[in-house]
Order: C-alpha cells, then sequence, then structure tokens
C-alpha cells in the first residue's frame, strides 16, 4: 500500500487492537505514531523489533492541550502528519446494563472520550495536514448499526462519531483531507472479554455475534488492520466520507 514514508498517528495505541494497527501500519512502511494515556513503550519496542519505525507520546484526548501537544510532537520528529487512526475509546471496563440503570457520571465519561476526545484529536492534527491534505479514520461499531441493548451510552457515542465523520468529510474536503469512519464488529479483545462478569452471558453474546455473521467464525484484531491500512493509504485517495463495516457479514447495507 501507499504508505511508505508516510507519518500515521493511532491513538489507543498502547494496547489491543490499536496495538495490531500500530505494528500493521508500520509493516506497510509508515512513521508510526503511538500515541495513548497509557505507556507507549510495549508497543514502540514491538515495532521497532519487527523492522519499524514507532514513536511513543503520552496523550489525554479529553484535554485539548495533550492532543495539541502529541499532534506537535509528531510532526516535530517526523515533519509530517499524514494520517490519523482516531482508535483512543472507552470500552474496555463498561459493564453492560439496562439503560435506565446506566449511571449518569459514566454517560458523561464515555462521551467526553469517545466523541469529544475524537473531535479533540481531529482539531489538533488539522494545521498539520491542512497544506498537504491526509486521511482521518475514526473508529466507530457495528453496534450502532445492531443497537445492541445493554451498553446504550457506548453505541450512542459510536453514533455520533460516524455522524461526525460525515460532517468533518465536507469540511475538509478542500484540503484534500479524507475522513472516512469504520463500524468494527464484535472483535475478541480483552475489552470485548471484560464486557461481562457471568461467563453464560459472555458466551450468549458471543454466538450471537458468529450466528449474525455470514462469515461464521470470531472476528480477530488481524481482521481489520488492513482495512484501516488501507484507508490511510494512497491507495483510498479518492474515498471520503464513507463508512466501511469490518464485521463478517453481520449487517449490510
Amino acid at each position: 500500500m501507499g504508505l511508505k514514508g508516510k507519518t500515521v498517528i493511532v491513538t489507543g495505541g498502547a494496547r489491543g487492537i490499536g496495538q495490531k494497527y500500530c505494528l500493521k501500519l508500520a509493516s506497510e512502511g509508515a512513521n508510526v505514531v503511538c500515541a495513548d494515556i497509557l505507556d507507549p513503550a510495549e508497543t514502540v519496542k514491538l515495532v521497532e523489533e519487527a523492522g519499524g519505525v514507532c514513536m511513543g507520546v503520552h496523550v489525554d484526548i479529553t484535554d485539548v492541550a495533550s492532543t495539541e501537544a502529541m499532534a506537535r510532537a509528531a510532526f516535530d520528529r517526523f515533519g509530517a502528519i499524514d494520517a490519523l487512526v482516531n482508535n483512543a475509546a472507552l470500552y474496555g471496563g463498561l459493564k453492560m446494563a439496562p439503560f435506565y440503570e446506566l449511571d449518569e457520571d459514566e454517560w458523561d465519561k464515555v462521551f467526553r472520550i469517545n466523541v469529544k476526545g475524537t473531535w479533540h484529536v481531529c482539531k489538533a492534527v488539522f494545521p498539520y495536514m491542512k497544506e498537504k491534505g491526509g486521511s482521518i479514520i475514526n473508529i466507530s461499531s457495528t453496534s450502532i448499526i445492531q443497537g445492541v441493548p445493554l451498553l446504550c451510552h457506548y453505541v450512542a457515542s459510536k453514533g455520533a462519531v460516524w455522524s461526525m465523520t460525515r460532517t468533518l468529510a465536507n469540511e475538509l474536503g478542500e484540503y484534500n483531507i479524507r475522513v472516512n469512519s469504520v463500524t468494527i464488529g464484535y472483535t475478541l479483545t480483552d475489552a470485548s472479554m471484560s464486557l461481562s462478569d457471568n461467563k453464560e452471558d459472555f458466551d450468549a453474546n458471543y454466538n450471537r455475534n458468529i450466528s449474525d455473521r455470514a462469515l461464521k467464525r470470531g472476528m480477530m484484531p488481524d481482521d481489520v488492520v488492513g482495512t484501516i491500512a488501507f484507508l490511510a493509504s494512497d491507495d483510498s485517495a479518492f474515498i471520503t466520507g464513507q463508512n466501511l463495516n469490518v464485521d463478517g457479514g453481520s449487517t449490510h447495507y
């Protein structure tokens, strides 16, 4: 793919699926910036051991100054910001519950991170993309199409990210900045497995997702990394304002 020498920021890249994005993008020749509120050292080490280039940056996406410092550090190191993967989100650690039992503080925290944080990071990279263009990839969730129950705050937040993507695509097109979203299906990650303490509930949810899919198997992080690399690359240079479902055929539209 057309990623050699390009600089890509991945928020939430220190662990889980974000770490997989970093490894894939680096393997395609990108200079990767692993930005996370957690220590990015593990991801940097894994990328470098695989022969790639990776810079770790601490960021709190709910804080404007922190996101601006992240973007500035990436530009100072590599001289450009060509793509952004807006992956950081609050998901792991949430507990499934009816909408009327959700804690108001938790609802606000989900939106502060998942929606406002995404907006902050887009604003932070814009000054560095506006002259040369670039690609912004916002990570949403198939749950917004399925209407997954018992995670109303998370599902609603990811719906907002999807809507934001379309508006940003129209606003940023004049600068040759592409903005797309990816709705990712239920993926076997530590975060997904933390949603329920009850093995029976987890198994039921896991099996329901497989049953809904055209491809009858569990979804793993490696199933989505190619899509992210494609949208970050020049191979998708005339695609913007779009959403790609990566969910094994759970949803069709």
